[in-house]
């Protein structure tokens, strides 16, 4: 029986999206064949001072959650000093658990548990695989975290590219993201493209619904919808949208829904008040009975990626748009990978940031031809049965590890 040990900073209950990947994936690996063993930590990720139990099984999946301290996300410093207590505890628990030629598969929340990982596998002849959903510290330099720059970061970058190429095998989540390991010196042969998926059963198989009781409840009834559903993280530029709202806030049949949450939220409702918007509309996250549902209300939806970030994030939001049959309308680069696929299958718009009138006449023009918005919509849930979806992204999974254990 292979032992495979996964690395997170959540497990469900808690309901990120990286903590439901990963029960998604350990769920199915867990049989007579797989012993699944998950370290993570008590908390949850909108409640850091829940106290999850120390050891349980949860469908054949043996969780170890470790002691972290519990300053949570508000500030730099406290969210700091929880992450490296969790290295600690984490590295110590995996120590004792992993035995030779068990397989770590280190997740990237917290940022560089790669390197943790690294530390222990070595010690252990174990073997190693890196589940990448971004770049760090990259990403936090991009976004300009104070103390990512220097020798400092670049003794960082050092340690994180050791941890990859000494790793088995490297799993990032796009082409671009690939490239940019090569650049830093990761071989092609340990790396490995395999996409994120929906978790949600409902979602994957809801492809294209008409009308949703969510519309109706919301006032949303014969309205041309642009939705943004998701975090609202410092990744992302809602100028343009805002912009955008304000040139067409004298159309009344178009609205902007955004649902979701993130440190961005209070400084984009004090801006839609600011600017008199009344065809912004905020919402919460929905539950996961309705994720189905709320998908389906926008026309279309909003994805965005600052330039500077392609390579180094790939929006998980795209999974669930395509899956329920809705085009997508990207601001970023108009040469990245998200982009250019979108615009090759014919599922979607891609503008260059900073042209919020661009944005504002595309939606208009898709307003006055729902029929372009329809095919629009047909073609994306033809891209994701045909690249993405659970069963082939949890296939190439389960291809990986048979492939790294008796290799």
């Amino acid at each position: 029986m292979k032992k495979i040990i996964f690395l997170n900073w959540f497990y469900p209950p808690d309901t990120s999206a990286t903590s439901e990947l990963l029960a998604s994936l350990t769920g199915e690996l867990a049989d007579e064949t797989h012993d699944i063993h998950v370290i993570a930590s008590r908390q949850q990720k909108t409640n850091a001072e829940a106290h999850l139990p120390r050891r349980e099984v949860i469908n054949g999946v043996t969780v170890h959650r470790v002691w972290t301290s519990n300053f949570g996300r508000k500030r730099l410093l406290g969210r700091a000093i929880d992450y490296i207590t969790f290295y600690l505890s984490a590295a110590l628990n995996l120590l004792l658990l992993t035995r030779r030629k068990d397989i770590v598969v280190a997740k990237t929340d917290p940022p560089l548990m790669s390197v943790i990982a690294m530390s222990v596998v070595t010690l252990k002849a174990a073997k190693q695989i890196n589940w990448i959903q971004d770049l760090y510290p990259e990403v936090a330099a991009t976004l300009g975290v104070k103390g990512m720059q220097g020798r400092i970061y670049k003794a960082i970058v050092w340690l994180r590219n050791a941890s990859l190429k000494t790793a088995k095998m490297n799993v990032c989540l796009g082409e671009q993201m690939a490239a940019r390991l090569k650049r830093e010196g990761v071989g092609a042969e340990k790396i490995r493209v395999i996409p994120n998926w929906v978790t949600n059963d409902a979602v994957e198989q809801n492809a294209q619904p008409e009308e949703t009781d969510l519309r109706t409840e919301w006032g949303l009834n014969g309205k041309f919808v642009i939705g943004y559903m998701g975090n609202l993280g410092r990744a992302y530029d809602f100028g343009d949208i805002l912009s955008a709202a304000e040139t067409l806030r004298q159309n009344p049949a178009v609205v902007f829904l955004i649902v979701g949450n993130g440190v961005q939220l209070d400084l984009i409702k004090e801006e839609v008040k600011k600017r008199q918007l009344n065809n912004v509309m905020f919402k919460p996250y929905q539950p996961s009975e309705k994720l189905a549902q709320s998908l389906a209300v926008p026309d279309i939806h909003l994805v965005m990626l600052k330039p500077e970030l392609e390579g180094l994030i790939v929006p998980s939001k795209i999974y669930g748009i395509t899956a329920v049959g809705r085009p997508i309308l990207f601001i970023g680069d108009k040469d990245g990978e998200l982009a250019t696929m979108l615009t090759g299958e014919k599922c979607g718009l891609a503008i260059a940031d900073n042209q919020p009138g661009s944005i504002a006449e595309e939606i208009a023009t898709l307003q006055e031809n729902p029929k372009r918005a329809k095919t629009m919509g047909n073609n994306a849930r033809k891209l994701y049965e045909k690249q993405f979806g659970k069963k082939r992204s949890l296939s190439a999974w389960e291809e990986l590890l048979c492939e790294c254990a008796v290799s």
